[in-house]
């Protein structure tokens, strides 16, 4: 409606009567509220009479089809500011506690480790501010698990994060059929082999793998061929780098373990010797876990020859296995009986501890360790790197070890 402000009173009530039976709507909030804006001051509505109010207001609803609460909120605004405008919409936003800058150094702490689990990273997190002193980490160390996740779907960790594939499930094998039964004492290991691939008939390296059942103390060494002599040296060599005795030994049913030369081995070392039982795939599940979650995951599945198995063994001792028992956080499970007897298995976020941290919390720690080997020292070794500087150093060396690998090789390796 054009001019209809300028509508007098007598006039206003003649519409109102005349269009009783005819509805009207605007044409849109702005035009609506400029229109209201308008009328109210060419009537002069604050000088108005309560009647005369009535009349304006009546005229006001029946023009722009607005309630009368919408018209009364708009009537109190014109009357408190002077003009009738929609208020800007402010949508409700939560205060941004992580930075941009925290989120590239999540990104760069799972880069260094390969993206562990949240609970792990998140343990890495409050090491890196708590026991090693990096003030970048202050706000990362006290993060939840789920809202780590969160920060890991977004679009700016996507952006400087690389792209990790789900390792796959690998099974190896060891041998005496019984279940061990650690009681709580470390030095009962559970070992497996991992075959590092094929190509054109030739066979790959064989990585050994031995992981305390208790304390989760990993040890890896690397064999260039599966064969007794080819084996029993890096055998050796792994079980000297465990700091407390052995006390068991338990793998599947492959015959690189089952054979009298290793049995003979264990037998001077008076280790209680064992195999996994049929239909039993918990038995070793432990070091088969390790399997996908550390040497798939580092050294991949394709193929490596043979002759690059003594710097393989070399990296791992050097750089791999003190990264994995000093600065990698594992979890370790809670473990309760339902009303039938049956074990529950649940993992809180303070059960996550490295290697040395459980072997720390251990009763009587000191009579299970090697001659020689104190659990200061081990301390001393741990905190001389923070986790993530350890990580990177691994990576790096484990970089500078597969291009060597493909520089040497006469048959190209194939690397994750």
């Amino acid at each position: 409606m054009w001019n209809a402000e300028s509508l007098s009173r007598e006039q206003i009530r003649e519409f109102l009567s005349s269009s009783e039976p005819i509805a009207f709507a605007g044409c849109g909030r702005k035009e609506r509220y400029a229109w209201v804006e308008r009328v109210l001051a060419a009537q002069r509505y604050g000088e108005l009479s309560k009647r005369e109010r009535g009349v304006v207001r009546a005229y006001v609803e029946k023009v722009t089809g607005m309630s009368a609460s919408q018209v009364t909120r708009l009537i109190r605004a014109f009357l408190d500011r002077g003009v009738v405008k929609a208020a800007p919409y402010q949508r409700h936003r939560f205060r941004t506690r992580y930075t941009v800058e925290d989120i590239a150094l999540l990104a760069e702490v799972d880069r260094a480790h390969e993206r562990l689990s949240g609970p792990a990273t998140r343990r890495i997190l409050q090491r890196e501010y708590e026991r090693f002193g990096d003030t970048r980490y202050q706000r990362l160390a006290k993060i939840s698990v789920s809202h780590l996740y969160n920060l890991r779907a977004s679009a700016r960790y996507r952006n400087q994060a690389a792209v990790f594939e789900p390792t796959r499930p690998t099974a190896t094998a060891i041998g005496v059929r019984r279940r061990p039964e650690p009681q709580g004492r470390p030095g009962y290991l559970r070992v497996d082999t991992v075959h590092q691939g094929d190509w054109d008939g030739n066979k790959g390296v064989y990585h050994i793998n031995a992981v305390d059942a208790v304390t989760q103390w990993q040890v890896v060494g690397c064999a260039s061929k599966i064969s007794e002599v080819s084996l029993m040296p890096v055998l050796k060599a792994v079980l000297r780098q465990f700091p407390f005795v052995v006390l068991g030994f338990h793998a599947d049913n492959g015959s690189e373990y089952i054979n009298h030369k290793v049995a003979k081995l264990l037998e001077k070392l008076r280790v209680e010797f064992t195999k996994s039982r049929a239909c039993r795939s918990q038995d070793n599940a432990l070091v088969e876990g390790k399997n996908g979650a550390v040497i798939r995951k580092l050294m991949g599945y394709g193929y490596i020859a043979g002759e690059h198995a003594e710097a393989i063994g070399a990296f791992y001792a050097r750089h791999l296995n003190p990264y994995l028992n000093y600065h990698r956080p594992c979890g370790f499970a809670t473990v309760s009986f339902d009303e039938r007897g049956k074990r529950k298995r649940k993992y809180k976020t303070e059960d996550y501890r490295t290697p040395l941290e459980k072997l720390q919390s251990l009763p009587e720690v000191e009579k299970c360790l090697k001659p020689g080997v104190s659990v200061r020292s081990m301390e001393r070794e741990a905190l001389a790197m923070s986790d993530t500087a350890c990580a990177r150093r691994m990576s790096a060396a484990k970089a500078k070890l597969l291009r060597q690998c493909k520089a040497q090789s006469a048959v190209p390796p194939r690397f994750p």
